[in-house]
């Protein structure tokens, strides 16, 4: 008898061993996705990142629901996307916290499905958006409420968001209707980073500013002061903004057809165009790293925002630097992404999809028209590849199943295609 009881208590405990073993093991292989980290997956070529925004109609006032919110997040995880940045908490507009929402619910409905948040806390000054004069050194009042809505989500989706970023081009003196002064996006960070040392937000959670790369001191002095370089050391990375298509208007030099290529072809006119415009990228990236390393800052640099449109009836488009359709966005998005992955750097591209409330009073303005698909869900020519793959099968926007832009007819798209201006036309009209 007690031979027997010996026996099957010997049993029991190498039962007991094999299975916490095997646990032990599942726990190695398989981290639960509150432990996977900003600093694991920014600059991680498997975890693509975008820019997102799900609004449809030509105001925010109408808020997309979190059905629409899932069908966009499961085409964005079939192209790879796993980092979606937002851009505000606003109080009343829900579109960040139902992201959330839609996010939890796909990873209820299929354990696979993988998606975090860079979440954004909008940064206003006195009188942003009002017809009161605004006072650019002094902040907003509803900025606290922004920040301790983003803390409030942070802690509820601890497994999803993984960034906050204090404002989107909060300090670039080009954003005259609000923008603040670096000691306002530096209190904020400072806050966020003594929460996390206090255990009331995520301690690997990151904190960020995203802004145009002059803001961070790539550009002119104005920007090298004191409160910037404080900021510089208290953020977790540098989320900077590259912009060559805006430039192609603003800063021509780089767009315009030097005298050595007047010769060639026009498409390969156009394809050296493109690659001038991301070495123009590379540059402004170089030009932050540089500022950085002056103040003896080491810090991860990553691209908050970049992106093309492929509509212009102003600057960018027929009449202006003629940048503007969906073959040059091919070619940015393709070599914009092959650099970034290649040297680590998460590029959150400008946009998912197209929103048609960024410059409603103007259908045709460039701001409507960055995304990767159309409001419709039309795939544009960067991704058509990714519909012949069939990878987004079965995947619908608002009820449609994803087709290519121009049906697919590549002669019919090459048709809106301009060459760019020579440099000796540009020069002439400065």
């Amino acid at each position: 008898m007690i031979a027997r009881r010996y026996i099957a208590l010997t049993i029991f405990i190498v039962i007991l061993m094999t299975s916490c073993n095997e646990k032990h093991k599942t726990n190695q292989t398989m981290p639960q996705d509150n432990k996977v980290s900003a600093k694991q997956i920014l600059g991680n070529p498997d975890y693509l990142a975008i820019s997102y925004g799900g609004y449809r109609k030509i105001s925010r006032d109408s808020q997309p629901t979190i059905k629409q919110l899932k069908d966009d997040l499961k085409l964005l995880s079939a192209m790879g996307i796993k980092i979606l940045r937002t851009y505000n908490v606003q109080e009343n507009l829900p579109h960040a916290s139902n992201v959330l929402e839609a996010i939890e619910q796909l990873k209820k409905e299929d354990s696979n499905f993988e998606m975090y948040v860079m979440l954004g806390a909008w940064i206003d000054c006195l009188n942003a958006w009002t017809d009161q004069p605004v006072n650019h050194d002094i902040e907003s009042p509803n900025n606290a409420g922004e920040i301790d809505r983003a803390v409030a989500l942070a802690n509820q989706y601890p497994d999803i968001v993984k960034v906050i970023a204090v404002g989107n081009e909060a300090m670039v003196k080009w954003a005259t209707s609000y923008y603040v002064q670096p000691n306002v996006i530096l209190k904020w960070v400072t806050h966020l980073q003594d929460l996390k040392q206090d255990g009331k937000l995520p301690k690997d959670l990151w904190i960020t500013s995203s802004d145009d790369f002059a803001s961070w001191g790539g550009g002119e002095d104005q920007y090298h002061v004191a409160d910037l370089e404080k900021l510089i050391h208290a953020v977790d990375y540098v989320s900077m903004h590259s912009y060559p298509y805006h430039n192609s208007h603003y800063n021509p030099e780089f767009w315009g057809v030097p005298e050595s290529e007047e010769n060639m072809a026009d498409i390969d006119k156009i394809q050296s165009a493109m690659k001038r415009a991301v070495e123009f990228s590379k540059r402004q990236y170089d030009s932050v790293a540089n500022y950085m390393k002056s103040i003896g800052a080491n810090k991860p640099i990553h691209i908050g925002e970049t992106g093309w449109a492929t509509v212009s009836r102003g600057f960018y488009g027929p009449h202006g630097s003629k940048a503007t359709d969906e073959y040059k966005q091919a070619l940015y998005y393709k070599l914009m992404r092959e650099w970034t992955n290649k040297e680590g750097i998460s590029c959150f591209y400008f946009e998912a999809f197209n929103e048609k409330w960024k410059d409603a009073h103007h259908p045709n303005g460039s701001e409507n028209h960055f995304g990767l698909f159309t409001i419709a869900g039309k795939a544009k020519y960067p991704i058509w590849d990714l519909v012949d793959q069939g990878v987004f099968e079965g995947l619908t926007r608002n009820g449609n199943p994803i087709t290519k832009t121009y049906n697919g007819d590549k002669a019919a798209l090459m048709e809106d295609v301009l060459v760019p201006p020579t440099l000796n036309e540009i020069m002439a009209h400065r």
